[in-house]
C-alpha cells in the first residue's frame, strides 16, 4: 500500500493508514432504468424521470451522478477492493470534518473492529487477523455498492498488537446531493424572512410589562427563509446555490447519505440483507454515525459568543441544568439535529410547562385531604369502635377480627377518596382536552415556521428497505414514476397474521395477570399461617406490595419481548412508506403496552372485590377464594400498585438512560485509548472522539415513556 509522498519518515511506523477512495466511471455498463439522473451540466432545462431507479444492487443511483474526477484513480492493494487517489496526497487536512485533501466533507463514518491473533509456526511467530469471513464479505459487497452509488470513501486504521479499528469515512459529492435533494424533496431557501417570536408567554409578559426571566439571547440564531422543494432545473433561483460547499446544510447532507446507506444491499434481498442498520445489528460494523461539528467544550481562552460553533452554543445555552427555566432555542436545535428532534423537544417543553398547573392543583387537593382527614366521620367511627364490631374471619383457619384494627388504613384511604379527588378528576379531564388542542396549535405553528406542512403521504417516497426488497416495479398513479411494489393482498394477509400474534401476546399478558393474582393469594395465606399478629394484620398490604413488584418485572420483560416482536412483524408486513411503517408499529406497541401496563390496575379498580360472595358461599377461582379488597378498600391498594409500577419504572429508566450509557461510554473510551496508546494525537480526530459516544436509540422509546 502506498504511503503519502510527503509523509515524514518518522511516521512510517504509525498504525494509521490513510487512503482516499473514489469510484470509477461505469455508467456505460448500467441498463434501462438507471438512465434517469438529471443532467447536472444543464441550466434551466426541465427534466422528467420515468423510473424510480435500478433494483440491481438496491442502491437506486443513476449512473450520471458521478464527477469526472473519479477517473483519476489507481488500484490499491486493499482487502476490501477500493480505489485510491494518487494526486493531491501532499495536502494537509484543514481543521474540521474533512478528508485528508482538506476539501471533501465527511458526512458519515462506518466503523468496524478486528481482533488480532498470534500464530506460532515452528520457531517463528507470525501475526494473523481474527475476523468473521461472512462479515468481511458483507462489508466488501456493501462498500462496492456504495462506490457504485457515487459516494466518496476514505479509510483510516488505528491498531495495536491486539486490535485494529477501521474508520471508513463517507462523503456525498455535489452531483449525488443534487439528485437526492430533488428525490427527497428537501427544502431550499428562496428569500430571508424576519425572525418570529413563537413563545406565547413571552408575548403576554411583554404586553404586561413584566420582566421575563425565561428569555435569553442565544447567539448565532439561524436565519429564517421562505423555502420550497428543491428543483435542479431552478437551481439559479435559490439562495447560495453558487457555493457548492455550503449550499446544503450538514443535516441535509446526513439525510442524503443515510438514505443511501439505508437502501444499499450487502447480501441477498430475499433475506432482507439491506442497509447499514442491519449490518450494525449483525456485527459487521460496530458503529455508523454522522460527525458532530467540532467540540462542545468552550475554549480555555476568552472568545466572543458569535464565534462559538453550533454545538458549543447548544451546550452552553441549552444542555445545562442551570438553563432549565429558559426558553429552548428550538431554531438552533432544528438547525443542528433536524425537524424531528426539534419537534420532540418542543413537545417535551410544552408538556412539561403544562404539567405545572396540573401538579399545583393535585398538590392542593392532596393537602386539603390531609388537613380534613380528622373530619372524616366514617374513619373516626372505625377508630373509636374498639371491640364493638367483630368481623368475619378472612379464611377457614383464621379468627375473627375487630373493625378498629383497620383504623390507619381507613384514614389513609380517605386521602385518595374524598370530595377533592372528584374535583381533580373533572379538572384533569378538561386539562387533557385543552392540552391536546393547544399542542395542535403549537405544532402547526412550528410546522409552518419550519416549512413542514406541505407533506402529502401519497407523494412520500418508499422506504429504503421496502424499495430494496419489493418483488416488482409498477407505476405510481400519483407521481407517474415507476416504483417498487408489493401486492396489497399479500400485505393484508400478513397484517391479519400479525394481528393474530398481537391477540396471542395479549392472552399471555392476561395469563400473567392471573398469575399475579394467584401469587397475591398465596402470599396472603402464608402471612396468615405464620402466626405473627403483625403479619396477620398487614398480610394484605405485604401481599399487594410483593405482587406489584412481581407485576413490574413481568411488565418490563414482556415490554422488551413484544417491542422486538412488533418491530419484526411491522417489517414483515412490508409497508410502502416510512409513515405507514411508523403508524403500524406505533399501533401495535400502543395496544400491547396499554394492556401490559394497565391490566392489573384496571382489575384492582373495577373487578377486585366484586365476585367475593358471602360467608359459607365464597366465590372461587382454580380452587382458591376470589380476592376481596383489603381493610382500607381497593383505592388504597390501587394507589400502592400505581406507585410501585410508576416509581419502579422511573428508577429503572434512569438507570438505563444515565448509568448504563455512562458505563458504555467509559468502556468505549477505554477501548479506544488502549488501541491508540502512546500514538494518540495532540489534536483529537473527530471520528475517534465521536466513536467514544453512545449511539442514539431514537425517539420512539422517549415518546412511549412520556406517554405512560
Amino acid at each position: 500500500m502506498e504511503k503519502e509522498d510527503s509523509e515524514p519518515a518518522g511516521r512510517a511506523k504509525e498504525p494509521t493508514v490513510h487512503f482516499f477512495i473514489m469510484m470509477k466511471k461505469s455508467w456505460e455498463l448500467r441498463m434501462g432504468d438507471r438512465e434517469v439522473l438529471l443532467d447536472t451540466d444543464a441550466r434551466g432545462e426541465a427534466h422528467t424521470t420515468d423510473s424510480y431507479g435500478s433494483l440491481q444492487n438496491g442502491d437506486f443511483f443513476p449512473p450520471r451522478c458521478f464527477s469526472a474526477a473519479a477517473l483519476e484513480v489507481d488500484v490499491c492493494d486493499d482487502p476490501i477492493h477500493m480505489r485510491c487517489i494518487k494526486g493531491d496526497n501532499h495536502k494537509v487536512s484543514k481543521m474540521g470534518n474533512y478528508f485528508r485533501d482538506g476539501r471533501t466533507k465527511i458526512d458519515f463514518v462506518l466503523v468496524w473492529e478486528i481482533r488480532s491473533r498470534h500464530k506460532q509456526r515452528g520457531k517463528g511467530k507470525g501475526n494473523g487477523i481474527c475476523e468473521d469471513r461472512e462479515s468481511a464479505e458483507w462489508r466488501d459487497k456493501f462498500v462496492q455498492n456504495l462506490q457504485s452509488a457515487g459516494l466518496l470513501l476514505e479509510k483510516e486504521e488505528t491498531a495495536n498488537e491486539k486490535k485494529t479499528i477501521h474508520f471508513l469515512k463517507v462523503s456525498a459529492p455535489w452531483d449525488v446531493l443534487v439528485y437526492y435533494a430533488e428525490e427527497l424533496c428537501l427544502r431550499a431557501p428562496l428569500q430571508a424572512q424576519q425572525h418570529l417570536d413563537l413563545n406565547t408567554s413571552s408575548v403576554v409578559l411583554k404586553r404586561l410589562c413584566i420582566p421575563n426571566l425565561m428569555m435569553e439571547s442565544v447567539p448565532n440564531r439561524p436565519l429564517d427563509y421562505y423555502t420550497c422543494a428543491f428543483r435542479k432545473s431552478k437551481m439559479n433561483r435559490f439562495l447560495g446555490s453558487e457555493d457548492q460547499d455550503t449550499y446544503f446544510t450538514n443535516t441535509q447532507r446526513h439525510q442524503v447519505v443515510y438514505e443511501i446507506l439505508a437502501r444499499t444491499v450487502y447480501g441477498k434481498k430475499k433475506r432482507t440483507e439491506v442497509g447499514v442498520d442491519r449490518l450494525v445489528n449483525e456485527g459487521a460494523y460496530t458503529a455508523a454515525y454522522p460527525l458532530h461539528e467540532g467540540p462542545f467544550q468552550l475554549p480555555s481562552y476568552e472568545i466572543c459568543s458569535d464565534e462559538l460553533n453550533q454545538r458549543q452554543v447548544l451546550h452552553y445555552y441549552w444542555a445545562r441544568w442551570c438553563k432549565w427555566y429558559k426558553y429552548q432555542p428550538l431554531d438552533h436545535i432544528r438547525e443542528y439535529f433536524g425537524e424531528k428532534i426539534a419537534l420532540y423537544f418542543a413537545w417535551l417543553g410544552f408538556y412539561t410547562a403544562w404539567l405545572l398547573p396540573a401538579a399545583i392543583v393535585g398538590t392542593l387537593v392532596f393537602v386539603s385531604g390531609v388537613m380534613s382527614m380528622d373530619t372524616n366521620t366514617p374513619a373516626e367511627d372505625i377508630c373509636n369502635s374498639g371491640a364493638k364490631y367483630p368481623m368475619c374471619p378472612l379464611c377457614k383457619t383464621c379468627e375473627a377480627w375487630n373493625m378498629s384494627d383497620i383504623c390507619t388504613m381507613a384514614k389513609l384511604g380517605y386521602l385518595f377518596d374524598h370530595p377533592g379527588t372528584v374535583f381533580f378528576s373533572v379538572f384533569m379531564s378538561f386539562w387533557a382536552v385543552t392540552f391536546l388542542e393547544f399542542w395542535k396549535r403549537k405544532m402547526a405553528t412550528l410546522a409552518h415556521h419550519w416549512d413542514c406542512m406541505d407533506f402529502h403521504e401519497e407523494e412520500e417516497r418508499p422506504r429504503p428497505e421496502f424499495a430494496a426488497t419489493a418483488p416488482t416495479v409498477e407505476e405510481n398513479p400519483v407521481t407517474g414514476v415507476k416504483e417498487p411494489y408489493f401486492p396489497e393482498k399479500t400485505r393484508l394477509s400478513r397484517m391479519f397474521t400479525g394481528s393474530m400474534v398481537i391477540i396471542l401476546m395479549l392472552c399471555v399478558v392476561i395469563i400473567f395477570l392471573v398469575t399475579v393474582v394467584m401469587c397475591r393469594g398465596v402470599i396472603s395465606v402464608m402471612m396468615y399461617q405464620s402466626g405473627s399478629p403483625v403479619l396477620r394484620t398487614e398480610a394484605g398490604t405485604i401481599a399487594n406490595i410483593c405482587s406489584s413488584i412481581v407485576n413490574l418485572g413481568f411488565i418490563l420483560f414482556m415490554g422488551q419481548v413484544y417491542t422486538a416482536l412488533a418491530e419484526q412483524l411491522t417489517k414483515w408486513e412490508m409497508h410502502r412508506t416510512q409513515t405507514q411503517h411508523d403508524n403500524a408499529f406505533t399501533l401495535k406497541v400502543f395496544i400491547f403496552q396499554f394492556v401490559n401496563f394497565y391490566s392489573s390496575p384496571f382489575y384492582v379498580a373495577f373487578f377486585k372485590g366484586r365476585f367475593v360472595g358471602y360467608p359459607t358461599n365464597y366465590g372461587t377461582l382454580f380452587g382458591m377464594r376470589n380476592e376481596d379488597c383489603g381493610p382500607g378498600g381497593c383505592l388504597i391498594e390501587l394507589a400502592e400498585q400505581l406507585f410501585i409500577i410508576m416509581v419502579g419504572k422511573q428508577l429503572i429508566n434512569n438507570i438505563q438512560e444515565f448509568i448504563i450509557p455512562k458505563v458504555k461510554a467509559w468502556r468505549q473510551k477505554r477501548t479506544l485509548a488502549s488501541v491508540l496508546g502512546d500514538n494518540e494525537p495532540d489534536e483529537p480526530r473527530r471520528w475517534e472522539e465521536d466513536y467514544k459516544l453512545v449511539p442514539c436509540g431514537g425517539l420512539f422509546e422517549e415518546y412511549l415513556e412520556m406517554g405512560r
